[in-house]
């Protein structure tokens, strides 16, 4: 009889792990409450077009290049990416507009157009740390089992003595881009990294600069939106044998003698295993909220150390005036005031910034250069209170009426005579994902013992793993594929077995071309 392992939760992480245990043998079953794939890469229907209302940017390909390398598959056989060559266009008003390449000589020169000369060497100063930085974390921090501050230091000297003196961690990243900027505008846009994990720019820590590095390494888009990615990984991981059941709330999860051995539904029905793999957010046990038996496994923290959440409005509507390309900034003209209200008032922003996915964009106008409604997801970030506070309509029409005006201030006009939209609140976040308060990146990543703050993939119960956006190494769509490939190596060694894998898919297949 082969083990048994049962994952709770169909994200990203959940079915990498599912697909990697499937291939080498496991019985495989993946229990997900919602209707389809996916957590939060999720896609809305907004104007009868489906509208992606998640994560829309695609970095880090390798980390799947290598899973499916692993697994005897060809990741191009089964996903189109297409590569963007503008990473991002930032705008502060009409006459303020900077693009961001791939090209990183490319971005000197549009920086030294935008803000001078000594801006665009500074830039090249910047992303010299940011790629030593990745260099070195990427070994020792991102494919590494959750680190201690002491263990991550010395990883780090073995690699490069010289990589402790790359930067301060215990600066914040808005502090150390004073060092290399003059020009505030610059400072407000590569502070933005800082909202990738949820955090404020003023409280994060200087090492989330690596995030430039990996924008320089590739953008990318893909093919019937990134909800494609965790369609593919359930067909691959069904394939490979693993089941897969929609629909399934898990009650609890389960413990005999001390150790995990299965779960219970929802319907009062058990299923037993020799190993279960969480790939929720780990707040939910914490919490008790899969059960007393398991509640030791995770240590909870304060509503007030959550991270980011999001008001995220999915759009048809006729966008005109402004060039959007696919990824586009709009920034407050007060970025403190921002986050004060965020994580000190616990409040909507009075002033957001504004990101605006264009998604039947690429690097430019839609290719029929028709003005047909466009699909875009724009989104404001928002504290994590869906919990303890319901945003009336009043608050979100507030909402929505200061990312008109911003939107407005840089050229960017919709049409209310088009628009049909869908808007997910704080509270709308904790209803798809208990236990956050509608945070959507797990613990906010301030301060520099935050890296070290978040679960590993072993918990303090035998035979209960976790992954996703909420454990180490981190948030993001990569990161939950690293997070469960380091919770399938963890629960193999644990077993004492051999990672050995079985291909049953084969290249080719189901190629998306």
């Amino acid at each position: 009889m082969p083990d048994r392992a049962i994952i709770v939760g169909a994200g990203v992480g959940g079915l990498v792990a599912a697909l990697e245990l499937a291939t080498m043998g496991f019985a495989v079953t993946v229990l997900e409450r919602a209707a389809d794939a996916g957590g939060k890469v999720r896609q809305i229907v907004v104007g009868g077009q489906r509208v992606d209302a998640g994560p829309t940017v695609f970095t880090m390909p390798w980390v799947f290049a290598e899973l499916f390398d692993d697994l005897g598959l060809t990741l191009s056989d089964h996903l189109r990416l297409r590569p963007v060559e503008i990473i991002a266009r930032h705008a502060w008003s009409e006459g303020e507009r900077l693009d961001l390449y791939a090209d990183p000589e490319r971005s000197v020169a549009a920086i030294g157009a935008f803000a001078g000369a000594a801006e665009a060497r500074a830039y090249r100063a910047f992303s010299r740390t940011a790629a030593s930085l990745h260099a070195v974390l990427k070994p020792t921090f991102m494919h590494a089992e959750k680190p201690s501050m002491i263990g991550l230091a010395a990883r780090m000297a073995q690699a490069d003595p010289r990589a402790l003196f790359l930067v301060n961690p215990q600066a914040s990243l808005w502090s150390t881009l004073k060092s290399y900027f003059r020009d505030p505008r610059l400072i407000q846009l590569f502070g933005r990294y800082a909202t990738y994990c949820g955090a404020s720019p003023y409280s994060a820590s200087a090492t989330l600069m690596l995030v430039a590095h990996v924008e320089t390494e590739g953008v990318y888009s893909l093919d019937g939106g990134m909800a494609e990615l965790p369609r593919t990984l359930a067909r691959l991981a069904r394939r490979a044998g693993a089941e897969i059941r929609y629909g399934t709330e898990v009650a609890a999860i389960e413990t005999r003698g001390g150790r995990a051995c299965g779960v219970r539904l929802g319907d009062g029905a058990r299923l037993d295993a020799e190993a279960v793999v969480f790939n929720g957010d780990a707040q939910a046990i914490a919490t008790g909220l899969l059960g007393p038996d398991v509640r030791p496994a995770v240590e909870a923290f304060s509503a007030r150390q959550r991270s980011l959440s999001a008001m995220a409005t999915t759009l048809s509507g006729r966008l005109s005036g402004f060039p959007l390309v696919r990824h586009n900034v709009f920034f407050s003209a007060d970025y403190r005031a921002e986050f004060d209200d965020i994580f000190t008032a616990r409040r909507l922003p009075r002033a957001p910034t504004v990101y605006v996915c264009a998604q039947d964009r690429h690097d430019g106008p839609p290719p029929d250069g028709a003005r047909a409604p466009e699909r875009a997801l724009v989104l404001v970030n928002a504290p994590a209170t869906g919990d303890t506070h319901t945003t009336s309509e009043a608050e979100t029409e507030a909402c929505w009426e200061s990312t008109i005006t911003l939107l407005s201030r840089c050229g960017l006009v919709i049409e209310a005579a088009s628009l049909e939209r869908d808007t997910t609140d704080p509270s709308g976040f904790h209803r798809l994902f208990p236990a956050t308060g509608g945070a959507l990146y797990g613990r906010a990543s301030h301060g520099s013992l935050s890296a070290f703050q978040r679960p590993g993939s072993r918990t303090a119960i035998p035979g209960l793993y976790l992954c996703g956006g909420s454990v180490h190494p981190g948030p993001g769509v990569p990161m939950a594929a690293l997070s469960a490939r380091l919770a399938v190596a963890s629960l193999v060694a644990d077993r004492g077995l051999i990672r050995t894998f079985h291909p049953v898919a084969t290249s080719g297949g189901t190629s998306t071309r």
